[in-house]
C-alpha cells in the first residue's frame, strides 16, 4: 500500500511564506513525477506544479515566480516553498505522485489534503 502524508499548511498574512511537504510510503518501487494541485472552495482543483524524476519543473503561471517545487528523491518527498503569498492562494493543496509500486502497474496517488489561508 502505497501512502502520501503531506504537512505544513495553515493561517499566514498576505506577503508571507510557507512550505508544504509530502512524503512517500509503502511498497514503492520507483516514483516517477511529484507535484501539488490546489482547490478553492467551488472551484476545480489545479496543477499548481510538477517535478519529473530528472528535476524538471512546470508551473502554473499564477505562481511563477513566487513559489518553489523540488524533491528529495532519497527521502521520497517534494516539497512546496509558497512565497510571497496572497489571499487568492488560499486553497486546500493536494499532493500528487505518479509511483510503481512493486508488482503493480504505475498509478496516480494523491495525499489527502492541506489547509492553506492567507489572510490578515
Amino acid at each position: 500500500q502505497v501512502q502520501l502524508v503531506e504537512s505544513g499548511g495553515g493561517l499566514v498574512q498576505p506577503g508571507g511564506s510557507l512550505r508544504l511537504s509530502c512524503a512517500a510510503s509503502g511498497s514503492i518501487a520507483s516514483i516517477h513525477a511529484m507535484g501539488w494541485y490546489r482547490q478553492a472552495p467551488g472551484k476545480q482543483r489545479d496543477l499548481v506544479a510538477n517535478i519529473t524524476s530528472g528535476g524538471s519543473t512546470n508551473y502554473a503561471d499564477s505562481v511563477k515566480g513566487r513559489f518553489t517545487i523540488s524533491r528529495d528523491n532519497a527521502k521520497s518527498t517534494v516539497y512546496l516553498q509558497m512565497n510571497s503569498l496572497k489571499p487568492e492562494d488560499t486553497a486546500v493543496y493536494y499532493c500528487n505522485a505518479h509511483i510503481r509500486p512493486w508488482n503493480y502497474a504505475l498509478s496516480d496517488y494523491w495525499g489527502q489534503g492541506t489547509q492553506v489561508t492567507v489572510s490578515s
